[in-house]
This record gives C-alpha cells, sequence and structure tokens, in this order.
C-alpha cells in the first residue's frame, strides 16, 4: 500500500530548501534557501512537496538550515548546535530572511508535504517531538546521509512516518539491480529512493535500478537536479520525482508533458 505521503500522482516535483527565487521574467534573483520567503515562493508556483534540513539547536529547537554553521548563509556566525535558539532567531539568511523553525513551515503550509534531512544526530528526538505536537507523521519524508542516524529515526518514530533511502539502502539497492537473485538484499522500510545520479564519479542511477526500486514499491526520486535537459531524461527513463532548485524551470517542463499535478496549500493571510 502506497504511504500517504506518496499518494499524489507521479511525478512528484520537489522545491529544494523552497527554491531559487526568480523576477517576473523568470530570471533568477537570489537565493534565500529554507527561508519562508523560498517555501512561499514555490507553494505559489503550485509546489505540494517542499524538501528542506534540520538542526538543533543547544536548547533543542528544531530549525530549518543546512549546513552545521550560520556562517556561509547568515550575517552571523557560530554552529547551530552550540547556540541557543534566542541567538539563532537574531541571524537573517543574506542578510534579510529569518531561519525558521521547523515547526512553523508544517503549519504555515498545512497541505504541504516536506522532505527533511536529518543533519544532525541531536535532530532526531527534537524532530520526533515535532511530529507529536503537529501530529504531521503522515506529511513527511524522513532522510539521512548517515545510516545509523536514519535507522534509529525509524525506530523511534515507526512505520507512520516515511523515509527515504540512506547509504546503505541505496548500496542495497544497487546490488539487487544487478541481478534478481541479488534482490533480497534490498530493504523494504524505504518508500522511496533519493538519490543523485553519482557520487564521487560512480554513478548510481540506471534503468535497472529504478526498475527494482518500482518492483520493490519504492519510487525512485533523484537530487538535486536544475538542467531542463536532464530533467527531460529522467523523465524519460521512469524516475516519479524530481528535487530541484529550478523550480520555474521544472513546472514549466512538467506543465509541457502535460503532467504537473499541483494543489493549492493554504497561503498564510500575512503573505
Amino acid at each position: 500500500m502506497t504511504h500517504a505521503y506518496l499518494s499524489s500522482p507521479v511525478p512528484v516535483a520537489l522545491a529544494h530548501r523552497g527554491g531559487w527565487l526568480t523576477d517576473d521574467q523568470g530570471e533568477r534573483r537570489t537565493e534565500l534557501e529554507n527561508t519562508a520567503a523560498a517555501f512561499q515562493h514555490a507553494v505559489d508556483l503550485g509546489y505540494t512537496y517542499l524538501e528542506t534540513d534540520v538542526h538543533a539547536t543547544s536548547d533543542g529547537v528544531l530549525m530549518a538550515f543546512h549546513d552545521d554553521t550560520l556562517d556561509r548563509t547568515t550575517d552571523r556566525p557560530g554552529a547551530i548546535s552550540e547556540l541557543p535558539h534566542s541567538e539563532v532567531a537574531r541571524a537573517r539568511v543574506a542578510g534579510k530572511e529569518p531561519v525558521p523553525l521547523l515547526e512553523d513551515l508544517l503549519g504555515t503550509w498545512p497541505q504541504a508535504r516536506f522532505n527533511i534531512d536529518l543533519k544532525s544526530d541531536g535532530a532526531v528526538l527534537p524532530l520526533l517531538e515535532v511530529l507529536r505536537r503537529t501530529n504531521a507523521w503522515e506529511r513527511v519524508c524522513v532522510g539521512s546521509f548517515d545510516q545509523d542516524r536514519l535507522d534509529r529515526a525509524r525506530r523511534l518514530y515507526g512505520p507512520r512516518v516515511a523515509t527515504s533511502c540512506g547509504p546503505v539502502d541505496v548500496a542495497r539497492l544497487r546490488l539487487a539491480s544487478l541481478s534478481p537473485v541479488l534482490r533480497p538484499v534490498a530493504s523494504r522500510v524505504p518508500v522511496c529512493a533519493q538519490i543523485p545520479l553519482s557520487h564521487n564519479g560512480f554513478p548510481l542511477l540506471s534503468r535497472d535500478v529504478i526498475r527494482t526500486a518500482h518492483r520493490l514499491g519504492m519510487q525512485v526520486h533523484v537530487w538535486t537536479v536544475n538542467h531542463p535537459e536532464v530533467m527531460e531524461r529522467l523523465l524519460d527513463a521512469g524516475v516519479d520525482g524530481i528535487v530541484t532548485d529550478n523550480t520555474t524551470g521544472l513546472r514549466e517542463l512538467l506543465l509541457r508533458r502535460g503532467r504537473w499535478n499541483p494543489s493549492h496549500p493554504r497561503t498564510p493571510k500575512n503573505g
């Protein structure tokens, strides 16, 4: 049975960290990754799947933010895990936008679904608490580049929370794609395989991987794809979803192919 998180028609379009903001001519204007402004822009385009990352502050508040530190994207330095929320709340992405709480994102767009990358061990329990408070169990898919962290999350969250493949899961899926005899080694726990085209020059995606994932009941989502020509090839190969910064480009491509499947999450009254 398909998990509720993936009950929308394919292909699934996922806005990576909210995606690039663009002007009226579709030109990239600025990057405000993982901010309410970026997510609102994606929602306004019709996106219902939003990708983000989470870290916990020193006092256990869960923030939607990619890096370990504030340094690269905000006007303040420091490791999020070493700062209280009161300090992180003062930072501004690109000098403009605050770092949002994951809980606020879930509440602002209650019909949107969130793909959440657990970026630290310290975020595992705070995410569990956020899911309990918001009752968002079926609206999120959790992943991680750390297999141990992801396995711990699976044990704590239970099967009602969708998870994607971790590194070991991807390796097993690739192995299973080589021969039907090897198929039992693949995990059947993830609801989707979210993988890049390659890692360190080693190709990860193939038509055999896609077919094997489908036989195991998984969707295949590829990240992070920003070039329309590559998007076209992936869709022709049978992938079920694309994670992109180029939210306008993917939307236009899917519209041309007659496969754009938006719904309309609530836009906050305060804009």
